[in-house]
């Protein structure tokens, strides 16, 4: 019987941030979808106020919430709103997801460190919503940059840990 648990966040795109993340120690495994947003079985065409998510399952005897969210801070810019590379709009908003008070406090204290880091050139604008339901994306969204290795993405790592 596994233990894994899961964890929701947004950072732009979610093909990048996908296929960083899914070569993370702990990390057993990803899926793009759709969070945080006001209609039920959101597609890439309609999906009103929710953001690209990614749903990560993963081992917490491998890895925790804070060294997840630790490597978010490291491989998108949080500082931006609504914003990532190319990509505009509040589907490309950085989020964390929390589903107890427990990550919603691990949430906050990281947010503390990363900008006290001063790494970044602005503060950070996460925004921390409560987990509502996850929606998965089309099929031909996940895995993307596996199916094509050329595809676009503005995801990639910038510092070394906050932790």
């Amino acid at each position: 019987m596994n233990t894994y648990k899961k964890a929701y966040i947004a950072g732009g795109c979610f093909w990048g941030m996908e296929d960083l993340f899914r070569t993370r120690k702990g990390i057993k495994d990803t899926e793009v979808g759709y969070i945080g947003g006001e209609n039920d079985n959101p597609t890439y065409k309609n999906h009103p106020g929710h953001a690209e998510g990614i749903e990560l399952t993963y081992d917490p005897t491998e890895t925790s919430f804070t060294e997840i969210l630790d490597y978010f801070y490291r491989v998108h810019d949080p500082t931006t709103v609504d914003r990532q590379g190319n990509d505009r709009g509040s589907s490309y908003r950085s989020a964390i997801f929390f589903q107890n008070e427990e990550e919603k406090k691990q949430s906050e204290e990281m947010i503390e460190l990363v900008d006290a880091s001063n790494r970044w050139p602005s503060k950070i604008v996460t925004t921390l919503e409560p987990y509502s339901k996850f929606w998965p994306a089309e099929d031909y969204h996940q895995d993307y940059l596996v199916k094509n290795p050329n595809g676009y993405t503005c995801h990639f790592e910038r510092f070394e840990t906050f932790l």
